[in-house]
């Protein structure tokens, strides 16, 4: 018996193990600042070094809160005439699931190829019934990493890629799930402040490539050909890549990708983020950028948030940055779920990436980088429409913190790996 037990929590142990370390060697050095974000360098640092080659002639349109984005959403899935993929972490039931189930298995009765991958955990509050019913209609859909014996090593990657590329030409990705709170315009406590981004252009085939890449681990299939890539003419004047990290392949590069940004910021860093909890790496970046004559400026959630475990893991380690200089704040209305980093009034990163070690580490995340000044002054301006509706958190706020409040803060941030 004693035998059995031992075993049973020595399995346990290596289990969370596996599932807290993302299997590669992580930055541990701080990285030089050697040129600016304007400097040819550095885009040849974020397409050659890191990611995909940035390519030109994208059209990109930020879509904010559930009113604007789910009928831009619904309508391009509507319209598809040859194929329509959809990755997404969060679908539940509720109205917008039923309208996004029927929107899918209508375009599929009609003869469309709809393929449909959810992460088992983020549609675990999703009825069987809409899946099956999709099903039923021809949609193809997959859970990425269910909750199988033989998935149990890696049951803490999630997917939370958010990916809908309709006819391999016009592409969303952002920070919506598909459940009650993303719907209306952020007007109570219950709908959530959110943005999403409508892409068109060259850069909408990298988008298809990240999502078939989940697609052929989930179920051993490749999906090709002229429906899936058509030749893509340019559709704007926007400069972009997509950008996406595995623990699977490149579990370090997400973060890279940031800390490479940071490290060339040397006008200002804007930052808005559901949850930020910046390593020891992330907050020597900013702290350096900072001492280099930097402004940084973050955003991140108030009391109205869907973890508070999250928030006082974030908070524990606001003090250097703080310290440094930053400009903390806390978004008041409803809980606050953008992700967005402008770098230099240059550089916009947007996606489904969190500034936390889940995001960096554990999570398949992806992210349209944007290299356009005109499209960056468009998002500061959504940067300070939000700023408004903000309290500014100063290093006073966080010094005066209530004894009982820090030790629990202290507590939660030495869990962040875990959260």
């Amino acid at each position: 018996m004693l035998i059995a037990l031992a075993v049973v929590v020595a399995l346990a142990v290596a289990i969370v193990y596996v599932n807290l370390s993302a299997g590669e060697a992580r930055v541990s050095q701080a990285i030089d600042h050697l040129y600016p974000v304007d400097d040819p360098q550095f885009y040849r640092a974020m397409g050659m070094l890191l990611g995909p080659d940035i390519v030109p002639g994208n059209r990109v349109t930020a879509l904010h809160n559930g009113d604007e984005i789910f009928p831009a959403m619904l309508q391009a899935i509507r319209g598809a005439r040859r194929t329509v993929l959809f990755e997404t972490f969060i679908y539940w039931s509720g109205a917008i699931g039923d309208e996004f189930a029927q929107a899918l298995s209508e375009r599929a009765r009609a003869g469309i190829k709809v393929h449909v991958l959810l992460d088992w955990l983020g549609s675990l509050k999703v009825e069987n019934q809409l899946v099956e019913d999709m099903k039923a209609a021809g949609v193809e859909v997959h859970r990425f990493h269910p909750l199988r014996w033989y998935n149990l090593g890696r049951i803490n990657n999630r997917t939370h890629r958010k990916l809908l590329i309709v006819d391999g030409r016009t592409g969303f990705t952002g920070g919506v799930g598909i459940a009650p709170q993303w719907t209306g315009h952020a007007q109570d406590e219950d709908h959530w402040r959110d943005s999403h981004y409508r892409v068109e252009g060259p850069v909408v085939a990298h988008m298809q490539s990240v999502m078939l890449a989940n697609w052929g681990k989930t179920c051993g299939r490749v999906l090709h050909g002229a429906d899936y890539f058509p030749t893509l003419e340019p559709a704007g004047e926007l400069d972009a890549q997509m950008f996406h990290s595995s623990p699977s392949g490149g579990s370090e590069s997400m973060q890279l990708m940031v800390l490479i940004a940071i490290t060339a910021a040397v006008k200002s860093i804007d930052i808005a983020s559901a949850y930020f909890v910046p390593d020891e790496m992330s907050r020597g970046a900013l702290v350096a950028a900072i001492r280099r004559g930097v402004r940084v400026r973050i955003i991140t959630p108030g009391k109205k948030i869907d973890t508070q475990t999250v928030r006082h893991a974030s908070r524990a380690l606001w003090g250097e940055l703080l310290e440094a200089g930053a400009e903390m704040y806390v978004y008041q209305p409803t809980m606050f779920h953008c992700k967005l980093v402008v770098v230099d009034g240059l550089l916009t990163s947007v996606g489904s990436t969190n500034f936390d070690p889940r995001s960096f580490h554990l999570n398949d995340e992806a992210n349209l980088n944007v290299y356009d000044r005109g499209f960056a002054a468009q998002q500061t301006e959504v940067f300070e429409r939000d700023l408004a509706r903000c309290r500014r958190f100063t290093l006073a706020d966080w010094q005066q913190r209530p004894k009982l409040e820090k030790a629990r803060e202290r507590v939660t941030a030495w869990l962040a790996p875990m959260l």
